[in-house]
């Protein structure tokens, strides 16, 4: 059942006349108690929030007197308002009085008042113990035609009518709309109930099968979807066509294409031809795995076959391999469709432009768009607004903007999609000026600008850095009414985070939550990746706390922030621990988590060292180049010099191409080793691989001779190094200059105190010698 598709039902309850109404008969009630006074003392507990007190005073009344009822009471009360009404329909149903409790409902609907949803739930219940299934119902849908938010109790007495006068299949119906109600558990639990509760009890036919198994694949639980079969089977209900497409489908939306296929199979087998919703749904699986040899060989069995295919179907097959990157061999098959008698449409060449487009073959989908209007067909804005995305995407700037004056001339006028492709080509380049006339044509031109249009400005000024700009532009959202979508937030958010300006992230963070804006897990992951560069681990674990409070997850980016910060802190402890409790709970650490721990843990422990790596390795995760860099460098600073070269030699033949740090590990390794020659040839692989060696490589260096003495061999590389424009640090420079003083070299130290001191302040260089 789709959203809103319930009907306003006829309720048509007869409302007894209250003219003259008898509240209390002075013959049963003392004088002080007359209706008027009761009313009165009625209010004035309600005021005081005596509700158990008034409750009572309310049933003392009903229970007192047969001629009162709730409707009375309600009539006669001075002061409507949905307090009081959702407080007398609970007592009243409470009291177990579903005639006078309906009437009283209907009372206060009239009034236009809807009662609370605690209260309104209280009348279903009431209304199921005494078997008013169809009220019920009735109730449910006029609750949901007048758009009240209703809830899983709501929903489950619904759906227990509808069971309890063996509508099952109205139950279903009830499943989908609370799927589509964002209550997907709520609906499956109800589902399984009403399942246990009807099928052994009621002649299900085949329909009442195939809508259940329906409703199961549709909620994503293929798994029941097939018990939901093996009771058909138990029950003697026959399958057909419409049981096999159904799990076929819900297997090939799960990409469980070795089951879909096997399903498949066991359709022919009963003697069923697959039509082209079997063809779309395996078609569309393929294509959701990847698996694009399985899509071409599906085509090819239907086409040895000859099996003939709906337009809609090949649409499914041509889009699949599109959106694969097998354009050229989706256009193949057109061709031949195109020979065979398929009609062509606008969306079928539409599907071959993008897909050329997606490819960056923008001559192919030129090609495409010309024999698009050799069958007659007219060019769209979707089919134009793919050429200028590729152009977009290419840099091509000039001939996008080509296109788009030209699409007049085609018959096709430019729409939101199309400024906004534009906009952001021209954001990507950082030439916002551009971007800022193109939302003035926009304007002029009567169209209407989003969120998306100001977003890709915003996302583009803040990578530049502009974020006095992007707030700018964000205020100017505002102030233009522009709805506001979780990503403009987690943009600004971000830029901030980026400048480590917390405290504007986290006011942008309090506006999101204001103007009821859900945060999503990267706004949680952003903020807490913020804070921990910053060095606020602990702030940052205290909001990755509350990340479960708003129905989500911790993921492995949010542990990875976690364990970073506090590996920079020097907390290795507080590091281990959440690297157990990311795998306890079911989470897979990933390369990234293991930088951290490691570049912490070789400070502490080298055995915690080889744990991690060995727990890489029954992960199947392979060293990357920052781990293999972190672990040469850590073993050569220690002297292990055997594993530094030993773990070079598996960098390499793992194809990990090494970089500056790696040859400067390698430099550290042979100078402890007194390996001058090889130390040199590594500066000079440095050079064949394209890597100049920069300051940090002669610092290593010199540093390195230094370590054993050899001031005249750092001298020479010295010399190299202010040749080639660099300058050593202080404390290395220093170092040379003792070393070469100690060994005479009295001319070397003058030229260095010349050099040095044009670098540094005189006062600086010379303070500590």
């Amino acid at each position: 059942m789709a959203k809103g598709s319930f009907f306003l039902p006829n309720l048509t309850i007869k409302l007894s006349p209250l003219s003259n109404p008898k509240f209390f008969s002075s013959d049963n009630v003392p004088e002080s108690t007359n209706p008027h006074q009761q009313l009165k003392i009625l209010h004035t507990l309600l005021q005081q929030g005596q509700t158990q007190t008034a409750k009572h005073l309310i049933k003392s009344l009903l229970t007192s007197n047969s001629n009162t009822t709730p409707s009375h009471i309600y009539t006669l009360y001075p002061k409507k308002s949905q307090f009081f009404s959702s407080f007398i329909l609970s007592v009243s149903a409470e009291s177990n009085l579903p005639k006078e409790s309906l009437h009283l409902y209907m009372l206060i609907r009239k009034d236009n008042i809807f009662p609370s949803l605690a209260s309104f739930n209280l009348l279903l219940e009431c209304l199921v113990s005494c078997g008013q299934y169809v009220r019920v119902l009735e109730l449910f849908d006029h609750a949901v035609s007048a758009n009240i938010r209703v809830d899983q109790f709501t929903f489950g007495k619904a759906v227990q009518s509808a069971v309890k006068i063996g509508d099952v299949r109205r139950g279903i119906e009830l499943m989908d709309y609370m799927r589509g109600y964002g209550r997907v558990m709520d609906a499956r639990k109800l589902f399984d109930e009403m399942l246990e509760t009807r099928v052994d009890r009621v002649a299900a036919d085949k329909v009442t099968f195939n809508a259940m198994i329906d409703g199961y694949c549709k909620v994503g639980d293929v798994d029941e979807a097939f018990r939901i079969r093996d009771k058909m089977k138990g029950s003697n209900v026959e399958a057909n066509l419409v049981t096999f497409n159904t799990l076929i489908n819900g297997l090939c939306r799960a990409k469980r294409m070795d089951e879909a296929k096997k399903v498949w199979e066991d359709m022919k087998a009963h003697g069923f031809v697959p039509d082209g919703f079997s063809y779309s749904s395996l078609f569309d699986g393929f294509s959701r795995s990847g698996d694009l040899n399985g899509l071409v060989s599906l085509y090819e069995q239907a086409d040895n076959d000859g099996i003939r295919i709906n337009a809609y179907t090949y649409g499914v097959l041509l889009n699949g391999l599109c959106k694969g990157g097998r354009t050229n061999k989706a256009e193949e098959i057109l061709v031949k469709l195109l020979e065979t008698g398929l009609v062509p449409t606008e969306v079928i060449f539409n599907t071959i432009i993008d897909g050329h487009c997606r490819e960056g073959n923008i001559e192919m989908a030129l090609l495409a768009l010309e024999r698009m209007k050799s069958y007659g067909l007219k060019p769209s804005c979707v089919t134009v607004n793919s050429v200028i995305n590729q152009y977009c995407q290419s840099g091509n700037l000039v001939e996008a903007e080509k296109w788009i004056k030209t699409m007049p001339e085609m018959g096709v006028s430019p729409d939101v999609v199309t400024y906004n492709i534009l906009i952001d080509g021209f954001g990507r380049n950082f030439q916002f000026d551009k971007c800022f006339e193109l939302l003035e044509e926009m304007e002029s031109n009567g169209l209407i600008t989003n969120a998306v249009s100001y977003g890709s400005i915003v996302n583009h000024l803040c990578k530049d850095g502009r974020l006095v700009e992007a707030q700018a532009v964000f205020t100017d959202m505002i102030r233009r009414g522009v709805l506001l979508n979780t990503r403009i937030y987690n943009m600004l958010i971000n830029g901030y985070c980026n400048q480590g300006n917390i405290q504007d992230a986290f006011e942008i963070f309090d506006k999101m939550l204001r103007d009821n804006v859900v945060p999503t897990l990267y706004t949680y992951n952003t903020l807490i990746n913020g804070l921990c560069k910053t060095g606020k681990v602990e702030e940052a674990e205290e909001l990755a706390s509350n990340i479960e409070n708003n129905n989500l997850k911790l993921d492995v980016i949010t542990y990875n922030c976690l364990i970073s910060g506090y590996s920079v802190k020097g907390n290795i402890r507080k590091c281990l621990e959440l690297y157990e409790k990311m795998k306890v709970s079911g989470l897979k650490p990933t390369v990234n988590t293991y930088h951290p721990l490691i570049a912490g843990c070789k400070k502490e422990d080298i055995t915690l060292v080889t744990k991690l790596i060995g727990d890489m390795s029954q992960m199947n995760l392979s060293l990357d180049r920052v781990l293999y860099n972190e672990l040469i460098r850590f073993y050569a600073e220690v002297g292990f010099v055997e594993k530094v070269f030993a773990l070079h030699r598996e960098m390499i033949n793992n194809g990990v191409v090494p970089d500056r740090m790696t040859y400067n590990s390698l430099i550290i390794g042979y100078l402890k080793e007194r390996k001058i020659h090889e130390s040199k040839d590594v500066i000079d692989q440095m050079k064949a691989a394209g890597l100049d060696p920069k300051a940090d490589t002669y610092d290593t260096m010199i540093k390195g001779l230094c370590d054993i003495a050899m001031f005249s061999e750092g001298y020479v590389w010295y010399r190299e190094m202010v040749a080639n424009g660099y300058f050593p640090n202080v404390s290395v420079a220093r170092e040379l200059r003792t070393g070469l003083e100690e060994e005479g070299k009295l001319q070397e130290v003058q030229i260095m105190d010349s050099e040095m001191s044009d670098k540094v302040e005189l006062i600086d260089w010379l303070e500590p010698l």
